[in-house]
This record gives structure tokens, sequence and C-alpha cells, in this order.
């Protein structure tokens, strides 16, 4: 086993890091992609070079399939993580601190819904399918089980800053209105539906989820990319609080396993 690597395997080790960081391009598509991740799935001290790498640049090596390519995550304080308060900044005028709940309670929901089961998350075949109005009604209802809790325990109507996250949110997403049209007849981006719009195309943008043709009104499927960051999620609180409160219905749209892969390009 080699125990020094070369310029050319550092700059080649870095570069496919950079392809991983452009979800939508897949291996398929580009051969140098496409070898440079075969040479990590069989060389195994190239594909310890390529993990310290990602290590020093604040990211994380969450597996590879030949029909995604390699998938990374970003760790806490990395430059290249997306954190809630800039996600929130970038889909509202004002990203402040409800608005950051509310967002995160969103994606935390369509993780939930397109995993509804831990089977689901160990099946890497297994293809989840979510919309605008399954993820609402999911945290609507989560927000209604939270309101019975908290007034079971004759708690005052202000959550103490210390309680659970989600005892947090459902004050700011049950009292923001699910949806009303604006002028030119589109749903209003600050309402709760129009809320979850974004969060669902932006992770189509990100390479997570794949926007069905002919499946109705704003429907996705998972991607095997996503299944594998919600494994990551799943480890959370917040998401263990969310499956405890029974919300999500066992098969929430799912479609089971996957016959093929569809490509996020061609949608």
């Amino acid at each position: 086993m080699r125990s020094r690597f070369t310029d050319d395997d550092a700059e080649e080790a870095a570069q496919l890091l950079a392809f991983a960081m452009r979800p939508r391009l897949l291996p398929s598509r580009d051969n140098a992609y496409k070898e440079l991740l075969r040479r990590y799935r069989h060389d195994g001290p190239f594909r310890t070079l390529t993990g310290r790498i990602a290590t020093g640049l604040g990211l994380r090596v969450l597996g590879e399939h030949e029909d995604i390519g390699l998938a990374i995550a970003a760790d806490g304080g990395s430059p290249f993580e997306t954190r809630m308060e800039t996600y929130a900044r970038r889909t509202q005028k004002e990203g402040g601190y409800a608005e950051r709940f509310l967002h995160g309670i969103i994606h935390l929901a369509v993780a939930a819904v397109s995993f509804p089961r831990p089977d689901d998350l160990a099946e890497d075949e297994y293809v989840g399918r979510v919309s605008v109005d399954v993820v609402d009604a999911v945290v609507r209802e989560a927000c209604d089980r939270l309101r019975e809790k908290a007034a079971s325990r004759d708690e005052p109507t202000d959550v103490p800053s210390d309680a659970p996250e989600l005892e947090l949110a459902w004050h700011a997403y049950a009292n923001r209105p699910e949806t009303f049209p604006t002028k030119d007849k589109r749903r209003a981006m600050n309402t709760t539906k129009g809320m979850v719009s974004r969060a669902l195309n932006f992770l189509a943008e990100q390479g997570f989820l794949t926007p069905l043709k002919n499946a109705g009104e704003e429907v996705f499927q998972t991607t095997r990319r996503y299944q594998l960051q919600v494994r990551e999620l799943a480890a959370t609180t917040a998401f263990d609080e969310l499956m405890a409160l029974g919300v999500v219905p066992p098969m929430a749209g799912s479609t089971g396993r996957a016959a093929t892969t569809e490509d996020p390009e061609d949608v």
C-alpha cells in the first residue's frame, strides 16, 4: 500500500470533490467524473486521500454510487455549509429568528415524510414521494399535537426558550396562513405552503428530489443522494421529536423499491 501520494493524486482527489459539489452533475454525463469515481471505489489509498482532503475542507463523504456520484455534506462551521439563517434570507425578505424555525421545521418534515419508517432509510432502493400538501398537513398536525401537550401540562402560551425545538416552532407555523394568492394568481411565498414549495424546489435544485411529471401539483420523489443526507438527519433530537408525535403516515406517499433512477436533468 502506498504511503505517499503524488501531486497528481491530490489534484484528482480535489477534482472528485469539486464534481461532488455540483449535485446535478452525474457520472454518466461526465467521463472525467466517472473515471475518478471508479478510482475512488476501487483504490483504497485514493479513497483515504479524498476523505482527508474533504475533512480539511469541513466536508464529509456520506457515500457513493455510480448513479449519483460522490455524496458529500458540509459539517458545522464549514465555509460550504448552508446555514438556516442564510437559507431564510434567500427565501424571504426577512430572515429573522422565527423564520429560521419555520424553514427548519419544514425541512425536517420533508425528510420525515420522504422516509417515514426506519426500514425506508435502511433500504438503498427505497424511493419516497413527497408533496406540498402532505408536508403542510403533517406540520400542522404536529402543531396541533404540541399545542395539546402544552395544554395538558397547563403551560403558558409563550413557550420557554429552553423548550424542545418543535415546541418553539409550532407557535410560528400554526399562526402563519396556509396559503393565499398573489395578484398574479401565484401562491404567496410567505405562507406555509409557499415556504414548503420553496423548500421542495430548493432540494430539487440540489439534486435531492426529482419533480414528477404528470403527478399533480408539486410532487417530488427522493433520490439516493437525499436518502444519504436524511440518514444523517435521523440521528438528531429534532427528528426524533417529530417522529415520536406519530403524525407522519407510515406510508406517506412512498413508491417503494425503485425500478430505475430518474435523471434530475431530464425533468
